[in-house]
């Protein structure tokens, strides 16, 4: 059964609610998300989010225009967060090739930056709709060009950093899909031969305590 995300009227952190208004837009985001997420895009629907949330379909009708409104929402947040997210860990100011890579590996570790589950997704919508596959390889492209622009920006040649960006972004993808059930420090031991793999370099033992610190706070 579906965990239902906390409303804004239920969180002691958010202001209360004005009037009315017993939801906000952000609220019936959170709840499509978690539909998308759970049972895939064909459990998006207005109704059922509105009985799960306890409120008329029609305050859905404050927010968006229509179901596909509610959508095209979905995918730009997932633009917003896991795309920009990892473009953004790409293009982080790193003194080596492997403190780069470690920089892009925090998507891989902190679900507060890159949410796996949503990415897997929207893949699968993808493989049902046309639009949303266009949308997904604009995607991809923006990811596969920040990790290329990363590998030259560390010397590498355009034809070798444009291959290692794809071996270091599919491999990811293959990896997260194969669930593997390793403990934490099981992974994290992994992480300096992995490093090796990719970029042809051996980490300092520096980078690799300050990523390991890092992956252990964020999931600790």
């Amino acid at each position: 059964m579906m965990t239902a995300p906390l409303l804004h009227r239920d969180d002691p952190d958010k202001d209360p609610l004005i009037g009315n208004v017993k939801v906000t837009r952000q609220d019936w985001l959170n709840a499509a998300l978690a539909a998308l997420k759970q049972g895939g895009v064909e459990t998006v629907k207005v109704a059922d989010l509105a009985a799960r949330m306890q409120v008329s379909r029609s305050s859905f009708y404050w927010y968006f225009k229509n179901r596909t409104d509610l959508l095209d929402a979905l995918l730009q947040h997932w633009q917003d967060t896991n795309t920009a997210a990892l473009v953004q860990q790409a293009d982080a100011p790193a003194r080596t090739i492997t403190e780069a890579c470690c920089n892009v590996f925090h998507c891989n570790i902190d679900a507060r930056l890159f949410d796996n589950r949503l990415d897997f997704a929207i893949r699968d919508w993808a493989r049902r709709s046309d639009r949303v596959n266009a949308v997904l390889k604009a995607g991809d492209a923006a990811r596969l060009d920040a990790l290329t622009a990363m590998f030259e920006r560390h010397d590498y040649p355009p034809l070798e950093a444009t291959a290692r960006a794809r071996v270091i972004y599919y491999m990811q993808l293959g990896y997260d899909d194969a669930d593997l059930g390793e403990t934490l420090e099981q992974r994290l031991s992994m992480v300096p031969g992995y490093l090796v793999a990719f970029t042809g370099s051996t980490a300092s033992a520096e980078e690799i305590a300050a990523f390991n610190d890092f992956a252990r706070t964020v999931t600790g």
